[in-house]
């Protein structure tokens, strides 16, 4: 009994475990938070979109030996601005836009891990995420991004709601729904630019969506929403990159196979009834109250 407890606990001996754990922790309960709005808001696809812009730019990044977060960020921006500005000329749709302009982004920055061998390795960790290979600086900005989001929600809380479910009534009674929506993209962004090398650019998506998508089975209120996905998120986070050291798989797989295994588990339990009445759910779903 002794020496299993010891094999349980030999993982917290190591500090890049723990700065791993800590960090897993943090980036599932910011995806989790921001996840709310984006399942809410139907943006999935440009949460995916955004993730794979943000790989261009940490490849052009890794190339030039610049840092990480202005690399990645300047291009993620000019990204988001590139795809507001052709979706709002109505030539083509707002995701025609997305998936011409970061999927081409995106073979940018595979060709520049083809063509440069010296920086695979931290493109690949951008890819496929390291949470093993965090930073002090990767921590400290996942956990500033998770304060700043927690402070403009609870501030725009009345706003953000009105603006979820309603935009045009939201406008109507003079909300900003612009500045709104572009509160919600910077958030976004800047949670995707934080969380990317810990999740990898190809489950990123996945961790935003899991925890919201969950919470919306459990409970017909936005505002428990918004601390029940956090926190889903971050067991999610914890969990997996706590079995990951014992299956030896990627810590950014098992996140993602933790918080699947727990939604099917959430989606069986609900039930028919429920499970209909919550995909009849849109922006303007009654089902979803505001407290």
């Amino acid at each position: 009994m002794i020496v299993l407890a010891v094999d349980l606990l030999e993982p917290f001996s190591f500090s890049f475990f723990r700065n791993g754990l800590l960090i897993a922790t943090f980036a599932g309960a910011l995806c989790g938070l921001i996840g709310v709005f984006v399942v809410l808001r139907s943006m999935s696809y440009i949460g995916h979109g955004l993730s794979h812009a943000v790989f261009g730019g940490a490849a052009l990044a890794a190339v030039l030996n610049i840092n990480y977060f202005i690399g990645a960020g300047v291009w993620g921006l000019i990204s988001g601005l590139m795809i507001g500005r052709v979706s709002r000329k109505r030539i083509i749709g707002a995701d025609a836009a997305i998936g011409v302009i970061t999927t081409a982004s995106f073979a940018v920055g595979l060709a520049l891990q083809a063509r440069f061998g010296q920086a695979k390795r931290s493109i690949d960790a951008v890819l496929f995420g390291n949470v093993l290979g965090v930073f002090t600086g990767d921590i400290i900005a996942v956990a500033a991004v998770g304060v700043v989001s927690a402070v403009v929600v609870v501030a725009l809380y009345r706003r953000l709601l009105f603006t979820t479910f309603d935009p045009e009534v939201a406008g109507v009674s003079g909300v900003n729904v612009p500045a709104m929506e572009a509160v919600l993209m910077v958030l976004l962004s800047a949670t995707i630019l934080v969380t990317v090398r810990v999740i990898g650019v190809l489950l990123i998506s996945a961790l935003l969506v899991l925890p919201a998508v969950t919470a919306r089975l459990l409970t017909n209120s936005f505002g428990r929403m918004l601390w029940l996905s956090p926190v889903l998120g971050a067991v999610f986070g914890a969990v997996g990159m706590y079995a990951s050291w014992f299956a030896d798989v990627p810590s950014g797989a098992v996140i993602i196979i933790a918080g699947t295994l727990v939604f099917i588990v959430v989606y069986t339990a609900a039930g028919v009834r429920r499970r209909q009445r919550v995909a009849g759910m849109d922006h303007h779903g009654p089902s979803l109250r505001a407290a």
